[in-house]
């Protein structure tokens, strides 16, 4: 049995869902697109179709970005033009798709079927291709991705946020000393420590060799992200156990913070990093000695 597809339905009721061998569906309907984004923030859903007169309203909805992020949207108006569907194929949507089409008993639910699938498929490609294989990390492409989605959400819902950019001195002398392989060991460690001081919410990457990227959801004050970059800093200069040693890195911070000094991921990245590379460096390089604070194993 397929398991049941959570369906968020704006516009008129689809009577067929309920007996189709598609199924099952489990479907909330709602009447306007602020509606969608209201559901949204409420619990997320497999799929959602957007029954509209026209694509027009989609153009000035903030909300699109966020929901072709985790669902299958369906696009259904009365005779799309191909310009328009090719427009938000390429946003995300998975089909647009004329109402006359879907008039057949099982229709609607062989498309929803049919995309939730490909959306589940293109989800696991993109998790394969976007992770930092080395650290388990999004990696550089797949920070960008999330970014623009969430700076899309602030435009809806305006919040402070704060873009991190950590650069770490000490993985080349690391691998000059005691291998490959120990530097890997190192660079996932990090990637631990800096996760685990962080909310849920915040978002961590691995966006270079030895450079890190922190989103930080939403911040109440401007103060809030230095404090935590601090926190960071001195997380990351207690040692690491690698292979048996106590191995110490120095690390360089940067701070951009939304909206204040960009609105873009591009800009609040190239901001962060350039901080990062004109600070100096916190802590020392090498193996760390002993007496001092003992090295954690960060598994």
């Amino acid at each position: 049995m397929n398991p049941p597809v959570q369906l968020l339905l704006l516009g008129s009721s689809a009577p067929d869902l309920a007996t189709s061998a598609y199924g099952p569906f489990v479907v909330e309907t709602v009447a306007r697109l602020d509606d969608v984004s209201a559901e949204l923030d409420q619990q997320r859903y497999d799929a959602i179709v957007l029954q509209l007169p026209s694509t027009a309203s989609l153009a000035a909805w903030t909300g699109l970005a966020r929901a072709v992020l985790e669902s299958a949207v369906v696009v259904v108006v009365p005779e799309p033009e191909a310009v328009d569907a090719l427009r938000l194929l390429r946003l995300g949507v998975q089909d647009v798709l004329p109402q006359r089409e879907l008039v057949g008993v099982g229709a609607l639910a062989r498309v929803l079927r049919l995309a939730v699938e490909r959306k589940r498929l293109e989800r696991g490609a993109r998790k394969a291709y976007a992770t930092d294989l080395a650290t388990g990390l999004p990696n550089h492409a797949q920070f960008m991705e999330h970014m623009t989605h969430l700076l899309a959400l602030r435009e809806r819902e305006p919040a402070a946020m704060a873009l991190l950019a950590v650069s770490i001195d000490g993985l080349a002398a690391t691998e000059a000393r005691l291998g490959a392989e120990a530097a890997n060991v190192l660079r996932r460690k990090v990637a631990v420590r800096l996760r685990s001081g962080l909310r849920a919410s915040d978002v961590v990457a691995a966006i270079g060799v030895d450079s890190f990227a922190v989103m930080l959801a939403w911040i109440d004050d401007p103060e809030d992200s230095n404090r935590v970059a601090a926190k960071l800093a001195a997380s990351l200069q207690r040692p690491f156990s690698v292979t048996g040693q106590d191995v110490a890195v120095a690390v360089r911070l940067g701070v951009a913070r939304y909206p204040d000094q960009g609105k873009d991921a591009d800009s609040l990245l190239r901001l962060a990093l350039g901080q990062a590379g004109d600070v100096n460096a916190l802590g020392r390089v090498g193996l760390a000695p002993r007496g001092g604070s003992p090295a954690a194993n960060d598994e």
